[in-house]
């Protein structure tokens, strides 16, 4: 009886509860859709697009990458920022020059609707289109940015030992890494970043026999600061040690004016030229010397295809006040990626310097190979 007449009652409020319940629960975001002019339709999601392309994150296909020419229609139901081709953003408050809000591309027009309540921009014709960013990928680039956040490159390492009547043991590092503040391809970068180390030490004994050893260090950094797009000032610190040329260090502190040659999403080429103040420390004392000189350098990235990452660099630096005491470095390296950050790396990096102590030669090069650690 009592059950009975608080049935209704009880059903009342579960009916309720599963209301209450289901209105909190955040609505999934509608799929993004793609149409293309052979009629195959893509569901999932719209990553980012170029002037010449779209990419998109297929449900069923996975990530496919679209020539504008090739789109009949594109929906989004999530927000982005269509930059058309010209648009400089410096400031926080050139963002809000750009069309942002929910992207419709039918008859090869860029139709943008804004949040409610603000005004309706123009269409943007897809041969007008720079870019087309993601809302909060477009919102952080402006954000300031934490010194550990950023930093894109990898660390390597090579490990080699035999033990026999010979012992021998060879270990090489490197370390290469860069923080380009926004560091989005989108947008003129203000500052950059650049960490190199690399290590090759080695060691070969036999029983009555010295030890031949091998050590090599080279350590760079480098601080960029860009008054133009393309122009920028720096200031380095370059740190050598070469056991085989008799180098117990050589330290390079310098700054000068540097050039972006080319610049584009696939690859870079710079170059640069700095006034150095260089301190060399040999194993032979007397040879030791205090100079001034100037580095001339360069260094270039490409980006092949399936994330094969190529990088090359080089440093000649002349002496002016004891010109016999000019050096030089140059290196270059391979990465082939193999399962999500792992990868695998060959380079080579080529130490000169012109007036080694006696018994040394004036040249050293060493080839590494090993597994690398990407970060993104």
């Amino acid at each position: 009886m009592w059950i009975n007449k608080r049935l209704p009652w009880l059903l009342f409020l579960s009916t309720v509860c599963v209301y209450a319940q289901a209105t909190n629960q955040p609505q999934a975001q509608a799929p993004d859709v793609l149409v293309s002019k052979s009629g195959e339709k893509f569901v999932g999601k719209l990553v980012s697009a170029t002037d010449s392309s779209v990419l998109f994150q297929s449900d069923a296909a996975g990530k496919v990458t679209i020539d504008w020419g090739k789109i009949q229609e594109l929906h989004t139901s999530g927000d982005f920022a269509v930059l058309a081709k010209g648009t400089k953003l410096s400031h926080r408050q050139d963002a809000n020059t750009v069309p942002q809000g929910t992207v419709s591309v039918a008859d090869q027009q860029v139709h943008v609707t804004p949040a409610q309540g603000a005004a309706q921009p123009q269409p943007v014709p897809v041969p007008n289109v720079s870019n087309i960013v993601e809302q909060p990928v477009f919102n952080r680039a402006f954000e300031r940015h934490s010194l550990f956040a950023g930093w894109t490159g990898g660390a390597t390492l090579g490990i080699a030992y035999t033990s026999s009547t010979q012992k021998s043991q060879a270990y090489t590092a490197a370390v290469n890494l860069t923080r380009a503040i926004p560091g989005e391809t989108w947008i003129d970068d203000k500052s950059r970043t650049l960490l190199s180390l690399t290590e090759a030490y080695g060691e070969i004994s036999q029983p009555g026999t010295a030890t031949t050893k091998t050590s090599i260090t080279h350590f760079g950094l480098e601080q960029d600061w860009y008054l133009k797009p393309r122009l920028f000032l720096f200031g380095q610190i370059l740190l050598d040690h070469n056991y085989s040329l008799g180098l117990d260090i050589q330290q390079d502190y310098g700054g000068g004016l540097g050039f972006v040659v080319i610049k584009s999403a696939r690859q870079e080429f710079d170059v640069k030229a700095s006034v150095d103040y260089i301190h060399q420390t040999y194993t032979l004392s007397s040879h030791n010397q205090s100079l001034i000189g100037t580095t001339f350098g360069e260094r270039y990235t490409y980006k092949f295809k399936r994330g094969i990452l190529f990088t090359e660099s080089g440093d000649y630096i002349p002496t002016w006040n004891n010109t016999k005491f000019y050096s030089a470095i140059a290196s270059a390296g391979l990465t082939f990626p193999v399962y999500k950050h792992f990868g695998f790396t060959i380079g080579g990096v080529d130490n000169y310097l012109n007036s080694p102590p006696p018994g040394f030669k004036t040249n050293s090069f060493t080839l590494t190979m090993g597994a690398t650690y990407s970060v993104q």
